[in-house]
């Protein structure tokens, strides 16, 4: 662990790399580039040989720490690690290949002064392939009651956008080791009857959607996803939910197979995500995400009381 600040800050940020490459740069600026400036960000080198991130040109911030132990534990157990290293009254997540808006923090750090009944804070998202070209939007819903309304389809709380109280993350840590790439929503579902959660209805995060996922990936996901929710229903006594699970992942897959058989007969077509974002605000997240790449990115002065276009 390096440059521990003497002053805990207000938040910290947590942000698991495994490898990062050549995103793994614009991520880290884009966290440094926050107009709310109160915060340390906790680099946890999940075993990576690539080097990127001792590449990184922000190591001597005093804010940023790398923790490192040589070994790949995965992500919800790096995470859980971050909570306990965690000296911020809010932890918030980050992903290495993902970007925020300047604005990120400032607006999520406000949210929950002013609002003590939340637990968990999302936002939000706007999404890019990996040539960082912006190809559609995340499905949201704003309040506890919208996002936890139908729970055997999951919530709608994109996992890097995340900001909440630590000690939330501390009454509920992630299973570990973590069901196959969704620790999230399996967190999300054993928490949500003694939680509040809430999602900033502005996107505050660029989001990275492949333009092709292999089936068997998509496919492993249903499948640890399906049996956390089966384990939840029935430990609850829910068999009606656990009956929709079921469908609903049935239903998944066979979009899976559907996309997977596009991809084969158009590979390298362009894929959508969501609805797209409106013209101005698509113009402001191109300016962006361009900036970042280059090595600027910055708030403006005076942003925190800005709106996103």
């Amino acid at each position: 662990m390096t440059n521990p600040q003497v002053q805990p800050p207000l938040v910290t940020v947590a942000l698991s790399v495994f490898n990062g490459g050549a995103v793994l740069e614009a991520s880290v600026r884009s966290v440094v580039n926050q107009s709310f400036t109160d915060w340390e960000l906790l680099i946890l080198d999940d075993g990576s040989k690539d080097g990127a991130i001792d590449r990184l040109p922000f190591l001597a911030d005093p804010r940023i720490i790398v923790v490192r132990d040589g070994h790949n534990r995965g992500l919800s157990g790096r995470l859980n690690q971050a909570v306990t290293l965690a000296r911020g009254r809010y932890f918030a997540r980050m992903d290495h290949d993902d970007l925020c808006h300047p604005q990120r923090f400032a607006r999520q750090v406000a949210f929950l002064e002013a609002h003590p009944e939340v637990d968990l804070l999302a936002a939000e998202c706007i999404t890019m392939d990996e040539s960082e070209r912006l190809n559609g939007t995340l499905p949201a819903a704003t309040d506890h009651d919208s996002i936890c309304r139908r729970p055997w389809q999951g919530f709608p709380m994109p996992h890097p956008t995340w900001m909440g109280r630590i000690e939330w993350f501390r009454r509920h840590p992630y299973q570990d080791p973590g069901p196959y790439c969704c620790e999230d929503n399996e967190l999300l579902l054993r928490a949500h009857r003694q939680s509040r959660y809430h999602t900033l209805p502005e996107r505050l995060l660029a989001y990275r959607v492949r333009s092709h996922t292999p089936w068997l990936k998509l496919w492993k996901t249903r499948v640890a996803l399906l049996r956390a929710q089966l384990g939840y229903f029935s430990r609850q006594g829910q068999w009606g939910s656990a009956l929709l699970c079921c469908v609903t992942a049935a239903a998944r897959v066979a979009r899976d197979s559907w996309r997977e058989l596009g991809h084969c007969l158009r590979p390298g077509a362009e894929v959508h995500w969501g609805a797209a974002a409106p013209e101005g605000e698509r113009r402001e997240w191109e300016r962006l995400i361009q900036a970042l790449k280059q090595g600027g990115g910055k708030a403006a002065p005076g942003g925190e009381g800005d709106e996103p276009a």
